[in-house]
């Protein structure tokens, strides 16, 4: 049973209710192959243009990322010394260069607009916040820079932490876990992430949870996941969750598109079904490519979450 309830999100100059309807986080990946819509807005007028619409269209949030986390990137690998490890995809440099130019254009047409940066570096995360972000979301929960969590304990934003299992050039080779593990696992690195946040000195109210479905999850665990989610409440922060359009769908589709995944283009709808799913299973806040669909789809979900005398 879902037990959202309703509380306050706590972000760098103002504060969010959570729980009295879901919201809506609208996705603006500012990479060139991101595994949904790489290129897509690699411009940055398109993809100012392109926030703005989702705003019109219903997003309370706006999340800019630009650098891909896809399966098999190399995000999030350290950078080496002689040579014996991966460098980042993506370094700080050019994440800000993709990055700040849209977050700025999209801040001077709306300055009340609420944007998230999707990042894990700190560098990437203090430029962003300089130039007007209120929320930091850290796919890796604060575990790919240490150096992160003062970021953001200083600037007093709010925060994302989603659970990643092992990095993206990993992904592939991973055991199945049973449902039992999975969300063993999942739980256990949300509390890793939720005590280094506080131990860095980010306030409770400031700090939202992402399961991190397709993160180090192979195609089947995301369901076992989806199924038990709402347990995830019993860590005492709101839940995020990020379904849209992630492969373990197009895997399911398969049947449909003679035996191959459905490709990004084609799962529309049944992102819009697990969104419905997840809000169910007690998610406050979902992260979607397409808004009105999704705003459409929240609106019959949240008339039975919220309801009069439901928990």
């Amino acid at each position: 049973m879902n037990t959202r309830v309703r509380s306050e999100w706590r972000l760098r100059t103002r504060t969010l209710e959570l729980g009295r309807r879901t919201l809506l986080m609208g996705i603006v990946n500012i990479t060139p192959d991101s595994f949904s819509d790489g290129g897509f807005f690699l411009d940055a007028e398109k993809a100012v243009r392109h926030g703005l619409s989702l705003l019109d269209d219903g997003a309370d949030i706006l999340d800019l990322g630009a650098e891909s986390t896809r399966p098999g990137s190399r995000a999030g690998s350290p950078v080496g010394t002689a040579g014996s490890e991966l460098a980042p995809a993506v370094s700080a440099e050019e994440e800000q260069a993709r990055l700040l130019p849209v977050l700025n254009g999209i801040l001077a047409a709306k300055p009340e607009a609420i944007v998230s940066v999707d990042t894990y570096k700190a560098s990437t995360a203090q430029a962003a916040l300089d130039a007007g972000a209120e929320i930091i979301n850290d796919v890796s929960g604060f575990q790919w820079d240490p150096e992160i969590a003062a970021v953001c304990a200083e600037a007093r934003c709010g925060v994302v932490l989603m659970h990643t299992r092992g990095r993206p050039e990993e992904w592939r080779t991973l055991r199945h876990l049973a449902s039992d593990e999975l969300l063993f696992k999942v739980r256990g690195g949300l509390e890793a992430s939720l005590a280094a946040a506080v131990k860095a000195g980010i306030a409770s109210e400031s700090i939202v949870l992402d399961p991190g479905y397709g993160f180090g999850k192979r195609f089947e665990e995301n369901y076992a996941l989806l199924a038990r989610q709402g347990e995830l409440l019993t860590l005492g922060r709101p839940l995020l969750a990020g379904v849209s359009r992630k492969s373990f769908l197009g895997r399911t589709l398969a049947p449909l598109f003679a035996g191959g995944d459905a490709p990004t283009g084609a799962r529309e709808t049944a992102s819009v079904a697990a969104m419905a799913a997840a809000i169910l299973h007690g998610a406050s806040i979902v992260r979607v490519h397409a808004m009105r669909p999704a705003v459409e789809a929240a609106l019959i979900a949240d008339a039975i979450v919220c309801r009069p005398g439901s928990s």
